[in-house]
């Protein structure tokens, strides 16, 4: 069991990696990406793949390149969608079928507090309000770090539905600090490739191992 199994449906297969390791195979397409990349980046995206490539088994998919597309983030087969994440500390994935998930994001965020300046910039008024009172009510977590992570997780399941850039202040979350919840409200007109209206998202979160551990299941 991974942290992130405990935050997704069984039909999307997870892996993780508290280390970063260097002695990843990885493809002549890969390795070209980080070839002029420092080391700390060379491993981090090694172990993203490795990660990635234990997710893709376990759901019976081959495995094959995994080169950055639009955005930074994997291209994936085209039966799979996906999703990876790293921190100091903290490496995983996230993969389903598209048959069965239309999208998902993950991401995981040391626990500690956020550097100045950057609650005001990627929270709406009602949301920097939850934080203080959550901070008030329970300081052992650093709300502004789960709301930080929960808004990366949620760009990270919209852009490849839309295609579209999701500001920070075109999603307004309201977190469940006991349920280990959170409801995305969509501010920013979007529809899916079947031309749905996108209005809300939900996702969850943990904190353990002084991680903040989030992630979002479009089905």
């Amino acid at each position: 069991m991974t942290l992130l199994s405990e935050l997704l449906p069984g039909s999307i297969r997870t892996a993780e990696a508290f280390e970063s390791v260097a002695d990843v195979l990885l493809f002549p397409e890969e390795q070209a990406v980080i070839v002029d990349a420092v080391e700390k980046r060379r491993r981090e995206f090694a172990t993203a793949r490795q990660c990635a490539r234990r997710a893709l088994a376990a759901l019976g998919q081959p495995v094959v390149p995994l080169l950055p597309g639009r955005q930074g983030a994997p291209s994936w087969p085209p039966a799979v969608v996906g999703s990876v994440t790293h921190c100091d500390g903290y490496h995983a994935a996230a993969v389903a079928l598209r048959a069965e998930v239309a999208s998902l994001g993950i991401d995981a965020e040391p626990d500690v507090e956020l550097p100045d300046g950057v609650l005001e910039f990627i929270a709406r008024p009602r949301e920097r309000q939850q934080v203080a009172e959550l901070t008030e009510q329970d300081p052992s977590l650093h709300w502004g770090r789960l709301l930080f992570s929960a808004k990366e997780s949620v760009y990270k399941t919209w852009f490849p539905l839309t295609g579209q850039w999701l500001g920070f202040h075109e999603a307004e979350l309201d977190i469940n600090p006991l349920g280990g919840t959170f409801r995305v409200r969509l501010l920013r007109e979007g529809r899916d490739p079947e031309g749905r209206q996108l209005h809300t998202f939900h996702g969850r979160w943990l904190h353990r191992r002084n991680l903040i551990v989030t992630a979002v299941a479009h089905i």
